[in-house]
């Protein structure tokens, strides 16, 4: 009995591409061809292309399967790793089906964590596209601290001040607006070290270039001043801790 190409990969549930790529990197030997030019493949075609998809199947690559596929028998270091791969992965997927069951379930916005459920419907636009960028892209560490920053917080008098300054606002409001958030931001340092952007620079820059990127569309040059004007008066205090 022999096959042509198409034959060959319908037969072992794969495509004619991939047989081609097979042949290509050696894994598959090409066979002799027909008269009329055509390959013809036979049993020991189909047992190799079939002992190929089936070690590609378990997640073996393409070189551990050259090194393999002719015994069978892949290496018990290779499978112990692939083992753990697997492990991690069926638990990642186990927690991604645990949080959309509390998505579903407590009709919870996809985007943010659901940690911070509780607050959610409280984040302005701003406060949403900020929470995203900080428990995305910073680290483990900092991200839980934001997580626990959003949930405990309580309103303060400064988050309507601020989120009301206007773009154009004078001198003396933003000073005002400053001084305003400033106790709550020496509080929030103090309960939350690992949201201290001091370290940032030398911990991960990348994280220093995406928050600092997005800023200027998030807020307006009066409260990219306020954030300024606060962020030196903690550099302050730091320097004089330092000190001290």
């Amino acid at each position: 009995m022999a096959w042509s190409t198409r034959q060959l990969a319908e037969l072992a549930g794969t495509t004619v591409k991939a047989v081609r790529h097979y042949h290509r990197i050696g894994l598959l030997e090409e066979p002799e061809r027909a008269a009329n030019g055509y390959k013809r493949y036979g049993a020991e075609d189909l047992v190799r292309l079939l002992r190929i998809r089936k070690l590609a199947d378990i997640g073996l690559s393409l070189a551990q399967i050259a090194e393999t596929v002719d015994t069978g028998e892949p290496p018990e270091e290779a499978l112990r790793r692939l083992d753990v791969e697997l492990a991690a992965a069926v638990d990642r997927l186990q927690e991604v089906r645990s949080e959309l069951s509390l998505i579903l379930s407590q009709r919870l916005p996809v985007d943010l964590p659901v940690e911070i459920a509780s607050v959610a419907g409280t984040l302005t636009e701003t406060d949403r596209s900020l929470a995203l960028v900080m428990t995305r892209v910073t680290s483990p560490e900092t991200a839980g601290a934001y997580v626990e920053l959003l949930r405990d917080s309580e309103p303060h008098p400064s988050d309507e001040a601020f989120a009301s300054l206007s773009a154009d606002a004078d001198e003396q409001r933003r000073r005002d607006v400053a001084e305003l958030m400033l106790p709550l931001a020496r509080r929030q340092l103090a309960d939350y070290p690992e949201l201290d952007w001091a370290s940032f620079p030398t911990a991960s820059p990348r994280i220093v270039e995406a928050v600092v990127a997005m800023m200027p569309a998030l807020f307006n040059p009066a409260q990219l001043d306020v954030l300024v004007r606060v962020g030196r008066e903690l550099l302050t205090d730091r320097e004089r801790d330092g000190q001290t």
